[in-house]
């Protein structure tokens, strides 16, 4: 009977909990989404009253603006090159047996095992000694900040894929082979149709993970390559306004739109 009882008792309970435990995650985010709309030049509470003029000011700031559109550019084309090196390395690490499987597939998801910082000032220090010994210059320019944000992008895409190729039936190809097309063919009219909703989230999820970035950024922007979270932290340096939770609640959303188009090809919590 106690037994009962506390089963039928967890049933209410774990959803209460699930949602506070939510709640408290997404708390300091909804906040930061209602001071952007605060009519308060300092932040102070209660408001004054609400306004959408901050994130018209942001969009003015030369700073933020060209920082979010230079992020875009940043995340689509990071994103692209890894995403054209990841499907190579995830097809041969996911269906693959071949001597240093393990060893290249470590060495791919380094990044995501390194601490962020940490890996900046490496790859920093490596353009550094590229450019004293062969006169190349990479850091501080938009190349070098584009191979940067490639690292970054390639071990979830790499994740994805492999997710995405472990359910896959490989009879399929075979049936492909045997019927006369040969592996291009087969490649481009049976596994990448099936595979394709892996490399889409991946490629998503590529594009957040360098959109995001500020560790990488903060160690290789450059004059004229001022990325949008470089931005905000220039700007916290002289003022506190709403303007800058604008900002955010741009970067959020964005980011957000992005997670959940993610979702609808791959199944990010079965992923993950």
């Amino acid at each position: 009977m106690i037994r009962r009882i506390l089963s039928q008792a967890s049933v209410l309970i774990y959803p209460i909990v699930a949602w506070m435990i939510l709640a408290f995650i997404l708390m300091p985010v909804m906040a930061m989404m209602w001071i952007a709309f605060f009519e308060n030049r300092i932040l102070s509470f209660p408001p004054d009253g609400h306004t959408v003029a901050w994130f018209v000011h942001a969009w003015k700031q030369d700073a933020f603006r060209e920082g979010f559109l230079l992020s875009m550019r940043l995340a689509l084309t990071s994103s692209l090159i890894a995403l054209c090196l990841g499907v190579p390395a995830a097809l041969a690490i996911g269906r693959g047996s071949f001597r240093g499987r393990e060893l290249i597939n470590t060495v791919l998801m380094s990044p995501l095992m390194i601490p962020a910082i940490v890996a900046g000032t490496a790859i920093y220090l490596y353009y550094v000694n590229i450019q004293m010994q062969y006169d190349v210059a990479l850091a501080g320019t938009l190349p070098g900040l584009t191979f940067a944000h490639t690292l970054i992008a390639i071990p979830w895409i790499l994740r994805l894929l492999v997710a995405s190729l472990a359910g896959f039936d490989r009879s399929l190809e075979e049936a492909s082979l045997s019927l006369g097309a040969g592996r291009v063919t087969t490649f481009f009219r049976v596994t990448f149709p099936l595979i394709r909703p892996g490399i889409t989230a991946g490629l998503l999820f590529g594009f957040i993970a360098s959109f995001a970035d500020v560790e990488k950024s903060l160690l290789l922007v450059g004059p004229g390559n001022i990325t949008l979270p470089m931005a905000m932290l220039n700007y916290l340096e002289y003022r506190t306004d709403p303007a800058i939770m604008a900002v955010a609640t741009i970067q959020v959303l964005t980011i957000g739109v992005a997670l959940i188009i993610s979702d609808r090809f791959v199944r990010l919590g079965r992923t993950f």
